[in-house]
């Protein structure tokens, strides 16, 4: 299985025809399936939920281009996940050392919603990630879709892991999934995930 879908995917219709409408309305947008960022010699990937019309969609880099980045990008640099500075582009400079960022599904969705259907036409290409990442220690789910998409991946059952923020699961298969709330401007101007929350989940990942 390949890594990524072919850049005119059409394995989801309703993903195909809204990528077809973006490209008229912005034509210089990516507009295509949003590669997974990072080395696969990773020891962490983290698991979005799906480009953001103007943010991954529009640069071809996830969590680039829109809030959720400004908070993703620096904490990973924090941690010593990465090197360089965010500078909210593609050709910022800045480069992922020990951590990958891939999403549940890889099209930009209408209203930033996925369904069922669509998480599971691109949940082979999770799958064949996981495998191709030797040193993979961690996943970090954002999310309540990312969490179930990674448990889908490997199938294992979603009732024996519950999604909690800050919550790690020993997965039988030797890895840790950790979970987190969507790093996204919504959960964040509500303040159901602040700054330090969201770094307590990286800062308890194993070394």
């Amino acid at each position: 299985m390949a890594l990524e879908p072919d850049p005119d995917c059409a394995a989801c219709s309703r993903l195909a025809e809204y990528r077809a409408a973006n490209r008229a309305a912005y034509p210089d947008f990516h507009n295509a399936p949003v590669k997974s960022f990072g080395p696969l010699s990773a020891k962490i990937l983290i698991v979005g939920l799906a480009p953001g019309l103007k943010g991954a969609n529009r640069t071809a880099r996830p969590f680039t281009g829109d809030y959720a980045g400004d908070l993703l990008y620096p904490t990973l640099l924090k941690f010593g996940l990465g090197t360089g500075a965010y500078g909210c582009s593609a050709d910022d400079g800045l480069e992922l050392t020990d951590a990958r960022i891939t999403n549940a599904v890889r099209c930009v969705p209408p209203e930033n919603k996925v369904n069922g259907a669509e998480i599971k036409a691109c949940n082979p290409y999770l799958t064949a990630e996981i495998q191709a990442m030797p040193n993979l220690k961690a996943l970090v789910a954002l999310g309540t879709v990312a969490h179930n998409a990674v448990l889908k991946a490997l199938r294992l059952k979603q009732s024996a892991f519950k999604f909690a923020h800050c919550a790690q699961h020993d997965l039988s298969n030797g890895l840790i999934l950790a979970d987190s709330y969507h790093c996204s401007r919504y959960n964040t101007n509500t303040g159901r995930l602040t700054e330090e929350m969201f770094h307590d989940v990286f800062r308890n990942l194993p070394k």
